[in-house]
Order: C-alpha cells, then structure tokens, then sequence
C-alpha cells in the first residue's frame, strides 16, 4: 500500500493518504497525543480518475480534510498549553512556541511570530520563566530590538565591515508587540496576574513611503509593450484588482467563478489566510485570460514569477511607457487602492476590495489622497498669487 503526507513535517497533526485494495485513497489524522502515535479515521476518501467532476469532488474532499487536521490540532495545542500551566513558573520559551503553533493557520502572522522567537531565543534562556518577566524585563527586550543586529542569528554578532545594520522600526514594532500577545494571553490563561508589557511603551510605526500610479499611467502601461507578457498581464491584473503577487501566483481556475454577470474570485490569501469573495471588473477579464482545457486545479498565471530579473523588467517596461517611478510590483496594490478612493469609493468598501481585517490599515491611502487634494490647494494658490 502506498503512504503519502499532504503536510509538512512542521505541523503537529498531518493528513495522510493510503491506498485501498479498491483504488480509493484513504485520508486519516497521523499525530502524537499523551506520548502514544494515533492515526485516526475521518471517514473521507479521495476518487481515482482525472475528470473534471472527481477533480472537483476530490478538491472539496482534501478542502474538508484540511479543516478537520486544523480543528484537531487545535485541539491539541490548547490542551498541551493547558498541561504546561504551572503559574509563574511556567516556561516562557516552550509556551510562546505552544502560540506560534498555534497561529500557523496564518502563514503571514505566523511568520512575524517566528521571526519573533528567533530574538527572543538570544535575549532570554531556555530556562526563563514567567516569574521572571517584569516590565524591566520587557523593557530590557525592546532596547535589545534597538541594538540588536539583523538576521543575528543567521551569521555571527560581529558587524559585517564594521557596519551596524538593525532592525526596521516596523520590525520593531511588529516583535514587540508578538512578545505582548504572548504575555496577554499567558494572562487570559492564568500563568500571570498581569500583563508586565503594559507598562512599557511600545514602538511607533514609521509610515513607509507607498508608491502608486494614475489611472493616466496604467493606461499608458496597458499600451506599451513589455517583453515578459506573464509580468504585464499579471501587473495590469493586479492593478484592476488590488490582489497580492503572491495571491496571483497560486490562483488557480477552480477560484475563479462567474455569479449572473460578474466574475468572482473565491480564495484564501497566502498571507492572511483569510477567505475571499472579490468580484471582479471587466478591465481585469481582459487579464485573467481563457481557461480553455485548464483543469479546476491549474493555475490562472502558471508562467509568472517575480524575482530580480522581472523586477527590472518591470523598470524597464515603465520607462517604455514614459514612467520614471521607481516602483515594485505591489505598487499595483496601492494603485487599486488608491484610484478607488479618487473616484469616491467609501474606505470601508476599498476595505473590504483589499481584503485588510482592520480599516485602519486601508486608512494610510487615504492619508494619500489628502496629500493629492493638498497638491491641488497650492497650485491654486500659486495661480492666484501670481495674478
């Protein structure tokens, strides 16, 4: 018989195929529980054959396997994290990786937790317990963020040439505060009687310069030719439908359904993890093509990649076009965002087009197109005074 994973080794509870006598694949649960191996049933098995039909029904099987494996991980996680409870005495280190685990459901989140618990592993010990987090403690970490080197745990703490290269504030802010999460939710589980963080001021963020382009200058890019025809069709895609290059580039046919006379996308972004409905405009079917033979599980953009070669690509495309900005690919995102807004959209509704949890993230492009209507002020101004 045949065994197989669907999963990484990473995961705590994996989904596993077997081959039956009749040909069917059988799924079950393959995890670790009071230190005795369990593979478990959960009655689903997956079709042989390469129909459209058993494509589909085999999809929406491995879709409601997947949701039972997160379910029982879960599960899992919270009752370890209820086993390792001994007050203030617990282990910070293993219970803050009990919350990563937690949070791969995320892929985005649960890689700013990673990242998070790579410093942590090198300002705290292994034997830190929660007795010994005091705000002093915390504040003792955020100076750590401050002076620490990047990526120190990759290479040695020698500086390289001399050079200090450090964290980006948004870096910063984003390691502090998973460290406060975790303190908050050793809280909310009775590890501690409160949370030492809020005594300590976080970082504050720094407003990144976001780069968009006019309605004017993605028309010129829509008639100017470029020599990769994956990069401009998935640019100008993205531009119509403010969807993340890493969003696009897992697009499959099966996402992409027609409600009356709209076209929907129905996905989960890469980085959220979140569940979308996004209808689409006309201009973005001109890009997203014909599927023609594709099958449900092929790939929308099967020949786009971004990596430093389309990236110049795309700077040498814009100056074609008579562009000099100096952009990236995810400018397309903010330029979505931000022609919305320009004609009149509600920020709530560019909100939710963009897919963002919180309005206040969708609240910076907002901030752009004050600072447009401010430009308008003062070259009336200038009109004015010069008369």
């Amino acid at each position: 018989m045949a065994n197989g994973t669907t999963v990484n080794a990473e995961q705590l509870v994996k989904l596993r195929k077997r081959t039956s006598a009749s040909g069917n694949t059988i799924l079950f649960l393959d995890y670790v529980q009071f230190g005795e191996r369990v593979r478990e049933s959960i009655g689903l098995t997956l079709l042989p054959g390469s129909t459209l039909a058993i494509k589909e029904k085999n999809r929406l099987t491995m879709s409601k396997a997947q949701a039972i494996r997160l379910e029982k991980e879960k599960q899992l996680l919270h009752g370890n994290r209820d086993r390792t409870n001994q007050g203030s005495k617990t282990l910070f280190l293993p219970y803050y990786r009990l919350l990563l685990e937690d949070r791969k459901a995320s892929i985005g989140n649960w890689g700013n937790w990673r990242s998070c618990l790579k410093y942590l592993e090198i300002y705290c010990k292994e034997s830190t317990t929660f007795g010994d987090i005091t705000p002093r403690w915390v504040q003792g970490f955020k100076s750590f963020l401050d002076t620490v080197e990047k990526d120190t745990f990759k290479v040695s703490n020698t500086p390289r040439n001399g050079e200090f290269n450090g964290l980006s504030q948004n870096s910063k802010v984003s390691y502090f505060n998973k460290l406060k999460a975790c303190l908050n939710q050793a809280f909310k589980d009775g590890i501690i009687n409160s949370n030492p963080a809020d005594a300590v001021q976080g970082f504050k963020a720094s407003e990144a310069e976001r780069q968009y382009l006019t309605m004017e200058e993605v028309k010129l890019l829509s008639e100017t030719e470029c020599r990769d025809p994956y990069l401009k069709r998935a640019f100008m895609f993205a531009c119509f439908t403010g969807l993340r290059k890493s969003d696009i580039q897992k697009l499959t046919w099966g996402e992409v359904r027609k409600f009356d006379q709209y076209t929907r996308l129905v996905f989960k972004q890469k980085k959220t993890g979140g569940q979308e409905y996004l209808d689409i405009p006309k201009a973005a079917e001109r890009y997203l093509g014909v599927q023609g033979d594709a099958a449900q599980t092929d790939k929308v953009f099967p020949h786009f990649r971004y990596d430093a070669y389309t990236s110049v690509e795309l700077r040498r495309w814009a100056l074609s076009a008579g562009i000099t900005k100096d952009f990236t690919f995810h400018c397309s995102r903010h330029t979505f965002a931000v022609i919305l807004l320009s004609s009149g959209t509600d920020i709530y509704t560019v909100s939710k087009l963009l897919g963002h949890r919180e309005i206040s993230t969708t609240q910076i492009y907002a901030h752009l197109i004050d600072s447009r209507k401010q430009e308008a002020v003062n070259k009336i101004s200038t009109i004015f005074d010069s008369m």
